[in-house]
């Protein structure tokens, strides 16, 4: 996965605005705030809330 990383310096969560952790591993991004996990697609991170899927440690309410 190929990331600008001017475009990881200004990414935000778009549900609670926190900061993100780049999984490269699973191409996806991670929120650090609410646990949100943003997939990546053909280098392209899909920030959309209705895409992305709740991690087991973050909260446990609905996405």
């Amino acid at each position: 996965m190929k990331l600008d990383p001017v475009l990881l310096d200004i990414l935000v969560c778009p549900d609670c605005k926190g900061s993100l952790t780049v999984d490269h591993d699973n191409d996806e991004l991670i929120c650090d705030r609410c646990g949100l996990i943003y997939p990546v697609r053909d280098d392209i991170p899909v920030m959309l809330v209705d895409e992305a899927r709740r991690s087991a440690e973050g909260d446990a309410g609905p996405v």
